[in-house]
């Protein structure tokens, strides 16, 4: 996204510096949004039974409330309700690349995931993290058996192979999310560039199209990290 205007352009940061600050404060603000939406529930048992009843008018609890318990299920179909543990990781992702992305729809935003620095930080927070249940929960050597395949005399064949797909998956995450975000912007760009002063609505489909690629691949990576997590933690017999 070279030459996209941004307002903390003026300070000079190349773009994807600018890009770099702006996940940053993307994570500050969501952090912040949590804290206040979940304030209350800190105090007694009584007080927390009354706050999270559903109330009639929409509040910031109740949204989150609902984006998390839709989650949750999600969550569940896929590792099953003994691993919400691992809830807690994929849901702030997933929720902090829906943030990104759609702050990178908003004039004069930097466009997060439109850099390589923040999507291979993350993509390597993943591959990490997924590594170490892996090993947390099976021990090094059961872990490393996954690599082997089921048959013994094609060991030596198959490992090689499955550890270098393994290796593989940060810069995948990191192109799919790069690449599909970027193209996305820029079809934006290039059609709202074209519209003419006082006929700004012309430009809503494309806003409405940016909003559905963002969720999407925010959606993608976060799904395609859960089955990264169940593929590591899961059980087998070599």
């Amino acid at each position: 996204m070279e030459g996209h205007y941004t307002f903390i352009g003026a300070t000079g940061l190349t773009d994807d510096l600018q890009k770099v600050v702006t996940a940053f404060a993307a994570m500050v603000v969501v952090y912040l949004l949590a804290r206040v939406a979940t304030a209350k529930l800190s105090k007694d048992d009584s007080a927390v039974r009354d706050y999270v009843v559903p109330k009639e008018k929409i509040t910031l609890f109740g949204f989150f409330d609902f984006f998390i318990e839709s989650f949750l299920n999600f969550h569940d179909s896929i590792l099953g309700k003994e691993n919400r543990k691992y809830a807690s990781f994929s849901g702030s992702l997933f929720i902090f690349l829906l943030f990104a992305n759609f702050l990178g729809l908003v004039p004069g935003m930097a466009a997060v995931t439109t850099t390589v620095q923040v999507n291979v930080g993350i993509a390597l927070v993943v591959f990490f993290y997924f590594n170490y249940l892996g090993i947390k929960t099976q021990g090094l050597k059961s872990y490393l058996a996954h690599f082997c395949g089921p048959i013994p005399l094609l060991a030596v064949l198959i490992f090689p192979v499955e550890v270098f797909g393994l290796l593989l998956r940060p810069i995948t995450l990191n192109l799919r999310l790069y690449w599909n975000v970027t193209a996305d912007h820029t079809v934006l760009g290039v059609f709202t560039d074209q519209i003419a002063p006082g006929f700004g609505l012309l430009g809503l489909p494309f806003y409405v199209l940016g909003t559905f690629v963002s969720f999407m691949q925010a959606f993608v990576f976060t799904t395609l990290t859960i089955v990264y997590i169940l593929f590591a933690v899961q059980h087998e017999e070599h």
